[in-house]
């Protein structure tokens, strides 16, 4: 795809070659048939934004775990962009300084998974973990182990059938980690990023800003977590607004264990009220298994003990979760907007409540089956 002018997001009504190009890869994705009189490949400058593309890229968002806006922004349109990739469309290798993004990337992790090699998470991005799991496939096979799939690699890797049976690979690697870990949280790494910060702050109702509160809600959650063994690191102060990639790359640079995103949520409808949570997923099988779990757990918990609506969890493809290293999970903690949820979120006992509901659920994610309590009841023991 061309780059982007750099404005966005792009909406209905907008013109130009960029909603040429977004169009153009709705066509090849079989979302949006050509206008009347066009071959598909003659849209220049002019391009129109429509009714047509507008439904077309809310379909695509739903599909791929973005949010649905039906606008173009960054990651939608990177996303568009992975999409039109397949398997066996270019030389697939692991670049540091820009690696491969795309489809076919994705295809290549989930195929290399299957056959029971630890190619990491199959989130369409090819780093070190899946040149890894690629380098010892080739290996076994008696292949040249240069970490690149071209022709002779992807004909064997489609003459093989599945090898691991049971279960998705990736969620039996991961739960045997997890058992394996221990129930402690002494030498836990736990990442907890306030939302927004510096100059964007979020909703704001008189002088309260969603960026000061999680902010708040955030240290309290730091003292609980650090007060039950873990190390916390939060990702910013309170005038710092770091990207979406600096966040997770503070995260991974701190080989962290956990990486929680904490948000307040606002709408322009008086009935949006409540606690959702978001983890990596595609909504078609690729997740992170873990972070599933947390987020189910944690959103849970916070319900439980705060009694705020349960909204319930969701598979997104959000760069947030995407390229952290480790289980990640976003939870909105209300809407600002909701009059009910704004009065009980500007309590500072009821952020403390949410505080220990984030630590029994940390707690709770660490602890085997047999020994996990109930939603709502878990008490952390006291330290000695």
């Amino acid at each position: 795809m061309v780059s982007n002018d750099g404005t966005f997001p792009l909406r209905p009504g907008d013109r130009g070659a960029a909603v040429a190009d977004v169009r153009a890869a709705l066509r090849s994705l079989a979302l949006l048939q050509p206008a009347a009189g066009d071959d598909g490949a003659a849209e220049h400058d002019g391009a129109v934004y429509d009714e047509a593309t507008e439904l077309a890229v809310r379909h695509f968002q739903q599909v791929r775990g973005l949010t649905v806006d039906g606008h173009v922004g960054e990651e939608t349109y990177r996303a568009l962009s992975e999409a039109r990739w397949s398997l066996g469309d270019r030389l697939l290798h692991h670049d540091p300084e820009r690696p491969m993004r795309g489809d076919d990337v994705t295809n290549l992790q989930e195929r290399l998974l299957e056959l029971g090699y630890d190619a990491g998470r199959a989130d369409g991005i090819l780093g070190p973990e899946t040149e890894a799991g690629l380098r010892a496939f080739q290996r076994d096979y008696g292949l040249s182990s240069d970490g690149q799939c071209g022709p002779a690699t992807l004909r064997a890797l489609r003459q093989l059938g599945r090898k691991v049976t049971g279960g998705r690979p990736q969620l039996l690697r991961q739960s045997a980690s997890m058992v394996e870990s221990g129930p402690h949280l002494i030498g836990r790494v736990i990442v907890v990023d306030p939302g927004h910060g510096g100059d964007e702050t979020g909703f704001t109702a008189g002088e309260t800003t969603e960026a000061d509160l999680v902010l708040d809600l955030a240290s309290r959650i730091e003292g609980s977590l650090a007060a039950a063994g873990a190390t916390v690191y939060q990702t910013r102060g309170r005038d710092q607004n770091p990207t979406a990639a600096e966040r997770t790359a503070f995260a991974n640079d701190a080989r962290a264990d956990l990486f929680l995103s904490l948000h307040m949520d606002a709408h322009g409808s008086e009935h949006a009220r409540g606690v959702a949570s978001y983890y990596y997923g595609t909504g078609s099988g690729a997740s992170s298994t873990v972070g599933e779990q947390f987020a189910h757990l944690v959103r849970r918990e916070v319900v439980a003990r705060t009694g705020l609506i349960d909204l319930g969890g969701y598979p997104r493809t959000w760069d947030l979760l995407r390229m952290s290293r480790m289980p990640a999970v976003r939870l909105d903690c209300g809407y600002l907007s909701h009059d009910v949820d704004r009065l009980l979120l500007l309590d500072a006992r009821l952020r403390g409540t949410i505080a220990s509901a984030v630590l029994a659920a940390v707690q709770r994610l660490f602890l085997p089956a047999e020994a996990d309590p109930p939603t709502g009841t878990f008490v952390l023991p006291a330290r000695t």
